[in-house]
């Protein structure tokens, strides 16, 4: 049964993206509705999503108490970061495509895919470790994810002031992050309007975020979704390297079992989504970013349950 929930979740982001690209199809958006798309996720509903996420999901302390566990998801994609910059020059990828390469290696897929198949598989008490890693994963991911993919994009060229990489990494979405934790310490509660507003803004941004994946999608063809040696790579630091790093660094640090579980369920998740969404804002190559994470999304539908069978024998 589990195995089964794990799979529909990735069938409803299958959906979602295949309704991006019959509506692409029917000529009902474009390149440019593309970048409409990608402005009202990254910069209206993605920071709201955080905002009202965070308050409603952690409490001070939880967040305290957390603490210690942050440093095996933290470490894992750091130690991941130094790997996928190697491989990067090893494979002597093109340069508007290394840091693409880079986030897609390193960082997951934690909320849509990860918490609802982390609910399937080990139930409702895997939901703060969930939020632990999506902690690790999201401040990571909107630092140095979004500095490597603005350093892949056609603005390489220019000289990035220290002010100007400061005003990059603190982005919106890690704005509405911090602004949540900021309230969850000094435990305040915005009114229930705010909140309300908040959560229906916020609501757009999963299904916005699967539909543009599916205009970029067609905008590219399927016929240019194909393995090459660089996707493979990522495939298999996705599925393989990510997963088992977490999993070393869980025994070393004598972690619980199910945090154990949890945190290698997490690392062996898809590309995050928003690796495309970013790519297509700070114009990087948005269309390699969306072949990432559609193949990754396609590989996971089989890792999945393979990975919740044999975490259940840890």
């Amino acid at each position: 049964m589990a195995a089964t929930d794990a799979v529909q979740s990735i069938l409803t982001i299958a959906l979602m993206i295949g309704t991006g690209y019959f509506l692409s199809y029917k000529k009902w958006f474009d390149r440019n509705a593309s970048e409409l798309f990608s402005r009202l996720i990254l910069y209206v509903s993605l920071p709201v999503f955080m905002f009202w996420n965070i308050l409603n999901t952690l409490s001070k302390e939880n967040l305290v108490s957390s603490g210690r566990g942050l440093i095996i998801p933290l470490a894992g994609m750091i130690l991941s970061y130094g790997i996928a910059v190697i491989l990067a020059k090893l494979l002597k990828m093109e340069p508007e495509r290394r840091g693409i390469f880079q986030a897609m290696f390193v960082f997951s897929n934690t909320v849509f895919i990860g918490l609802p198949v982390n609910l399937a598989l080990f139930g409702d008490e895997s939901v703060p470790l969930v939020l632990l890693y999506y902690i690790a994963n999201t401040t990571l991911f909107w630092t140095i994810g979004i500095y490597s993919i603005r350093r892949s994009s056609r603005e390489k060229a220019k000289t990035i002031s220290v002010a100007e990489t400061l005003r990059k990494i603190f982005s919106p979405p890690l704005m509405g992050f911090l602004v949540a934790i900021v309230f969850i310490v000094s435990e305040i509660r915005p009114p229930e309007f705010v909140m309300d507003t908040a959560r229906y803004i916020g609501s757009m941004t999963t299904p916005l975020s699967m539909i543009f994946i599916g205009i970029i999608i067609y905008s590219i063809g399927p016929g240019k979704i194909r393995l090459s040696t660089d996707v493979t790579v990522l495939l298999i630091g996705r599925f393989l390297f990510c997963p088992l790093l977490v999993l070393g660094l869980s025994y070393y640090f004598s972690a619980p079992q199910l945090m154990t579980r949890v945190f290698v369920m997490e690392a062996s998740m898809p590309v995050m989504a928003q690796s495309t969404i970013v790519a297509q804002a700070y114009e990087g190559d948005c269309e390699y970013a969306a072949v990432g994470f559609s193949v990754s999304t396609l590989v996971s539908m089989f890792v999945i349950p393979l990975y919740g069978i044999l975490l259940s024998m840890i």
